[in-house]
């Protein structure tokens, strides 16, 4: 019977290996581009308060948020601020207009957002009520209040519902 013999650097090169994989394991993982962000479309049970949540969220570009209706009672939406849809343009000038149409309670709607940008989005029933939501991809300029040249063309109950690019930029999103 032949003697066994472990040749030193495969000793090393093996418990280097065991070492890295071990070590990618225990970090924490990032996110790839392509991962998907849900966003709750939801209210009440008496349908007196609808939301959007979260309603301000920082996400990179090629990411996808898909919204849910979890509101058992409700129908919602999930529309792009922009002329195809009525609406004043609220979305960067290269990004591409979206309307998910009624959305039943647990169906659902996704896009994945590329152009850079502030994107900001209601709910067509409950626009008056507030249920708007925005999205930043990428990254913005802090110190600048997005579209208020189209402010005056808005329900007041929206407009105070919107969270500022400042907050969305923390990172966490603003429910």
């Amino acid at each position: 019977m032949k003697a066994f013999t472990f040749d030193p650097q495969r000793r090393l090169l093996l418990s280097a290996g065991g070492g890295l994989m071990l070590t990618a394991a225990l970090l924490p993982r990032a996110q790839a581009a392509g991962d998907e962000v849900e966003i709750a479309l939801s209210g009440t049970p008496n349908g007196s308060e609808v939301w959007f949540r979260p309603r301000g969220l920082l996400i990179r570009p090629g990411q996808t948020v898909r919204w849910v209706n979890q509101d058992a009672g409700n129908v919602h939406t999930a529309t792009a601020y922009h002329p195809d849809n009525g609406k004043p343009r609220r979305i960067p000038e290269a990004a591409r207009s979206w309307n998910s149409d009624y959305l039943m309670p647990g169906k659902s709607f996704a896009i994945t957002f590329d152009v850079p940008g502030v994107y900001d989005y209601f709910c067509i029933p409950h626009e008056h009520a507030g249920m708007v939501g925005r999205i930043i991809v990428g990254t913005a300029d802090a110190a600048v209040a997005p579209y208020t040249d189209t402010d005056a063309k808005l329900p007041k109950a929206a407009l105070d519902h919107f969270p500022s690019v400042a907050e969305i930029l923390k990172g966490k999103p603003i429910s």
